[in-house]
Order: C-alpha cells, then sequence, then structure tokens
C-alpha cells in the first residue's frame, strides 16, 4: 500500500536552483567582496587577513555541522572569526552589510531550473500543498534568492536551517513542516538531491523519500548508502510519479 501524499516539500539548491559555475572563483569573489566592506567602512585594512583565511574558517564550519547538523549561521561565525583577528565589537549593521555583499555574489551564481514553475503550478493544479526546507548558513540569503526567483507565490511553509538552528536530516526541520501543515508523515513526501540530509532525513520519519539526480553524482556502481522511495532524473517528472503513487494507494 502505497502512501496518500497531500504535501510536497522540497529542497532549494540542486533541486529548484542550480549553480551556473564552479564555485572555487566564485567564492573568492564573495569573500574579497565581504572583506571589502569592512576596509571601506574602516573597520579592518586590507592586510588584516585574506579571503582565503575567512574561507578556510567557513570550511571548518561547514565540516563540522556536517557532523552534529547544527547551523550556527554565517553572522555568527563571521563574528567569531573577527574577534579571533582582534577586531571585537564589530557592529551588526556592518556585519550585515559584509554579509549582504558577499551573498550578492554567491547569489548571482544561482540559476532557477527550467522546469520549476511549470511543476510547482502543475502540482498545486493537482491539488497538493507545497513547502520548502532549506540547508543554508543565512536565512536572509535564502529568502532573497526565492523572492529573486519569483518562487515564494508556491509555497505555503518555508524554513530554513539558519532559522531553525538545525541542518537537514535532523528531524525538527520535517516535524515543523508537518505540524504546519497538520498531516501525518506518510502523508508528506520529500524532493531533494542529498541522499542523507533530503531522503534519509525525511524517510527516518516516515515520510515518502524522492530523489532527484539531475545535480548529482551517481555512484559508478549503483550502490547506494540510503534508499529512496523514488528516483527522478528531473522535476517534470513528478507529476507522473505522484500519479502514479496514488493510483497504487487505491
Amino acid at each position: 500500500m502505497e502512501p496518500e501524499i497531500e504535501v510536497i516539500l522540497f529542497d532549494l539548491g540542486k533541486t529548484l536552483l542550480f549553480p551556473v559555475h564552479p564555485w572555487p572563483g566564485i567564492l573568492t569573489q564573495a569573500d574579497t567582496a565581504l572583506i571589502n566592506i569592512l576596509v571601506e567602512a574602516g573597520i579592518i585594512t586590507s592586510d588584516s587577513f585574506s579571503p582565503d583565511e575567512f574561507q578556510a574558517r567557513l570550511n571548518d564550519y561547514y565540516d563540522q555541522r556536517n557532523i552534529d547538523n547544527i547551523e550556527l549561521t554565517s553572522t555568527i561565525v563571521f563574528k567569531e572569526f573577527l574577534s579571533s583577528k582582534g577586531f571585537k565589537d564589530v557592529p551588526e549593521l556592518n556585519l550585515r552589510k559584509a554579509l549582504d555583499a558577499m551573498y550578492a555574489v554567491t547569489q548571482s551564481n544561482w540559476q532557477i531550473e527550467d522546469d520549476a514553475h511549470l511543476v510547482l503550478n502543475t502540482l498545486t493544479e493537482m491539488g497538493y500543498r507545497l513547502g520548502l526546507l532549506s540547508n543554508a548558513s543565512d536565512d536572509r540569503d535564502v529568502q532573497q534568492l526565492i523572492d529573486h526567483w519569483e518562487l515564494r507565490q508556491h509555497f505555503e511553509f518555508i524554513l530554513t536551517s539558519a532559522a531553525a538552528g538545525f541542518r537537514k536530516p535532523h528531524p525538527i526541520l520535517f516535524q515543523k513542516a508537518l505540524e504546519f501543515f497538520n498531516v501525518s508523515p506518510f502523508q508528506a513526501a520529500m524532493v531533494g538531491d542529498t541522499l542523507n540530509a533530503d531522503i534519509a532525513g525525511a524517510e527516518n520519519l516516515g515520510l515518502y523519500g524522492i530523489w532527484i539526480t539531475r545535480r548529482t553524482q551517481l555512484p559508478l556502481d549503483g550502490d547506494l548508502e540510503v534508499q529512496p522511495h523514488a528516483i527522478i532524473s528531473s522535476l517534470k517528472e513528478l507529476p507522473h510519479l505522484l500519479k502514479d503513487i496514488q493510483l497504487d494507494s487505491l
């Protein structure tokens, strides 16, 4: 017996949006933009630290959050980094302005999938309710991306790990979504590109896991550590898959 799905939850990056260019060069530009804001404000000098130093600190944070699934937010990490360099009590306004400059660069590297709006509209017309769960260290960054690509209209519920304090696969994000929609886990599906965060996180709670592989490197041996309930290679396959699931549930 297949589940009677009423709610579809989506990941954002590499599910609805995709990066146009490789990240290393983009991140160097982004970190440089961040530092330039503090230099212009007279808070640091151009030789106080390099973009590589801040990126290394961010990478350490990214490694740790993948272990404990705790999202400290980029603001906290940036503030701690500046403090370690001797720049304590930097005004919040300057911190935010610097982070906004950094994210303006990274946001320019994201592009919406060609089939995203069409599929989201189709699912709504089919009667599904839609939510968005995104792992990200800055809530403002995600909200700006959502508005830039006009995605907010599709979703009743949007939650980032920065706002929740925890990252997928931590159950709290999925639980908050289920509570909002007032549905049981078997009435919801999660669509995402990451097997551990999206699929295992959802399936551990009883949600239906749908792995989208369009932007994912598949293992050469085909051996998956996490077994999705279903696999799609593009968003446009999703409405047909859901129809099949509902037919099987009859």
